[in-house]
């Protein structure tokens, strides 16, 4: 007995000039990206809060009305108590910041392009990281004493360990099939670093510095609660001496809207510096 096996005839449709119809891709990515899409959850969140406060919902003397905050901000901006403190603190942040940052990122090309230099930079960082900086503070006051240089100081070492953790972390996954390829094609040391040691630790030096722009306004409210004379943290820990609600809300306000601009700006550097990647992101 005998059987045969036949395979059914598949048509294919064909199109005009003999090509053969295509299958419509099914998308798995992301959407394009929508403008200012980021700000709708703060629209809910103020959407929520003023519903709240306008049906009773809220005690406003935990948390006061955003028609009161929004008045109390504008006093405050008007007699020039605002913009002072905001003067001082940004002089703060901004010190801290870009010593952290050069000193960060030096380090990690230091550990990352050299064993000798890890061995001696990537223990003490790692050490580091592993002790909260605001716990520093009582060893600051008593090095450095209760002005200015200990508030930088604390900024910094912060901005330190996080700018190093990410960019390090990017130099020592660069791809090996990159390194082999410099090394097959004879480049000089100067060209690798700068073609492709550069390039690939971008991704992680960006990404250290968002998390680092929101960890110094963090240690910045801390520090500037400790005599300080001025700068957002002592308007408002003043406020908090005097139960003034409504002057604390301007001030987290007024952290919450740098911080958000300030790492909006800094994913649009990020966005036309790495054009050249592509991302599930877009």
């Amino acid at each position: 007995m005998t059987i045969t096996l036949t395979r059914p005839a598949v048509t294919v449709p064909a199109v005009a000039d003999g090509f053969v119809e295509r299958r419509p891709l099914r998308r798995l990515g992301l959407r394009k990206p929508v403008p200012f899409a980021r700000l709708l959850g703060v629209a809910v969140i103020l959407g929520a809060w003023v519903a709240g406060t306008h049906f009773g919902l809220i005690d406003e003397r935990k948390l006061s009305a955003p028609w009161d905050v929004v008045a109390t901000g504008w006093d405050l901006l008007v007699n020039g108590a605002l913009l002072e403190n905001i003067a001082a603190s940004l002089q703060r942040a901004g010190i801290g910041l870009g010593i952290g940052i050069a000193v960060g990122t030096g380090l990690a090309l230091v550990a990352g392009l050299s064993r000798t230099g890890e061995a001696l930079v990537d223990g003490p960082v790692q050490v580091k990281r592993a002790i909260p900086t605001l716990g520093l503070i009582p060893l600051m006051i008593l090095w450095l004493g209760i002005g200015e240089s200990f508030k930088i100081v604390l900024i910094t070492l912060g901005v330190i360990v996080t700018m190093y953790i990410q960019t390090h972390a990017s130099l020592t996954t660069i791809d090996q099939r990159f390194v082999e390829l410099s090394e097959v094609q004879g480049v000089s040391r100067g060209t690798f670093v700068r073609r492709v040691v550069i390039p690939g630790s971008l991704p992680g030096f960006f990404l250290g510095l968002r998390l680092s722009v929101t960890g110094a306004w963090l240690a910045l409210i801390v520090v500037e609660s400790v005599n300080a004379i001025d700068g957002l943290g002592k308007m408002m820990s003043n406020a908090q001496n005097y139960g003034q609600a409504d002057v604390i809300l301007v001030g987290l306000a007024v952290y919450g809207t740098f911080g958000l601009l300030s790492d909006a700006g800094i994913r649009l550097l990020e966005r036309k510096v790495l054009s050249w990647r592509r991302t599930i992101a877009g």
